[in-house]
């Protein structure tokens, strides 16, 4: 599994990923709907048409704008949490946002951009300080909303999506909104989500 493929410091180019770093747990490949995740105890909700496709990781990290990495940052590192809601009801985060894999099914890379679990939680641990980070880059490095559907499911575009930051509408484009240190983002699709999430309990260390 990944985590355990994660948990122990990968080998790239002499160089080791060091992906626990923050203190976060590893998880496998993004889960099918469930209570929980085992490893966050996050809630779960939807992920059919919102399943993140290892294969394509470094495509999807390049078209975000964002460096392949051969480990995290270390000049910026703060966190953010992301919560996506179609009519009210959770769409889960996956794990490995920002990773990019080898044929074997190995990490091989990392952004400064990445999730490490289905918490939600959005790790930034960059190489260089004082660069903004996005909304956007994540939807990308995630291949969702990316208006490449065309049956019109809520995950094909961004059409329909309002965002929130601290519970606050924001007034740009959704994937414009800047990611800061310990933010919590609404992401929302059709029925406004009540009550609306303006903070989230971060762990200890994060």
């Amino acid at each position: 599994m990944l985590n355990q493929r994660l948990a122990v410091a990968l080998t790239v180019s002499g160089l080791l990923i060091g992906v626990t770093a923050c203190g976060a747990p590893a998880s496998s490949a993004p889960s099918s709907p469930a209570t929980s995740d085992s490893a966050t105890g996050a809630p779960q909700g939807r992920t059919v048409g919102w399943e993140l496709d290892p294969a394509a990781g470094a495509q999807r990290i390049k078209a975000a704008g964002l460096d392949i990495l051969s480990a995290e940052g270390t000049a910026e590192h703060y966190h953010a949490h992301l919560d996506v809601l179609v009519d009210g009801k959770p769409v889960t985060v996956p794990a490995d946002i920002g990773f990019s894999f080898g044929a074997d099914g190995q990490a091989n890379g990392i952004s400064a951009l990445h999730t490490h679990d289905t918490s939600g939680v959005i790790h930034i641990e960059a190489p260089t300080a004082g660069l903004k980070y996005t909304l956007g880059q994540v939807l990308s490095e995630w291949g969702v909303l990316d208006g490449k559907d065309a049956t019109g499911a809520p995950h094909g575009g961004t059409i329909g999506w309002t965002a929130y930051v601290n519970g606050s509408k924001q007034a740009v484009p959704v994937a414009d909104v800047v990611l800061k240190a310990h933010d919590e983002v609404v992401l929302s699709y059709g029925a406004a989500p009540s009550p609306l999430p303006s903070s989230y309990a971060f762990p200890a260390g994060l």
